[in-house]
């Protein structure tokens, strides 16, 4: 079953204790980020008190003890759109609770993650991010199989990342 508009917002909504993502790509392809990734191409930084709805969400969440995570697995270089995403959005989205972690594999094998990105809220459901080549999003999918092996890719993906503030000072 695909999922959009309300269903999607529902999985945010419905959450319990968390809403966890697993990012696998060097490149989302949004069209709402153009302009901004084009002003940071040619040497813009995002202000120190940006601001954005998702945040919002995010403190909003933390105050009702609820956590949202993501680990991203990357290999260096970082491509432009992953030096945009941590400059624009990670940096401030860490200020405001989410628990965003790094998972470099640039001189390490794989620990065996898939190379799908997903969603999983409370353990339990998980969501299928589907994409093309160039990171432009098909759909997303809710999974209709067992959960396990998608909570034991998240505590494998959590054990050997890092926290995002800890990866970008370490160079």
């Amino acid at each position: 079953m695909h999922l959009d508009g309300d269903a999607w917002n529902d999985c945010f909504d419905s959450m319990e204790r968390e809403a966890w993502r697993l990012e696998t790509l060097p490149v989302y392809t949004m069209p709402q980020e153009a302009e901004k990734l084009k002003r940071f191409l040619a040497g813009e930084k995002s202000p120190d008190d940006y601001t954005s709805a998702w945040m919002d969400e995010v403190r909003q969440w933390a105050s009702e003890g609820k956590r949202v995570g993501r680990v991203h697995v990357v290999t260096r270089p970082l491509s432009d759109y992953l030096r945009f995403e941590f400059e624009y959005y990670y940096r401030h989205h860490v200020k405001a609770g989410e628990d965003i972690r790094i998972l470099d594999l640039t001189d390490r094998e794989n620990p065996g993650l898939p190379d799908q990105d997903f969603w999983m809220f409370d353990e339990s459901k998980v969501v299928l991010m589907n994409y093309r080549a160039d990171g432009t999003q098909i759909n997303r999918e809710l999974y209709e199989g067992d959960p396990e092996p998608y909570r034991q890719w998240k505590r494998i993906a959590i054990a050997k990342s890092v926290p995002f503030l800890e990866y970008v000072s370490s160079g």
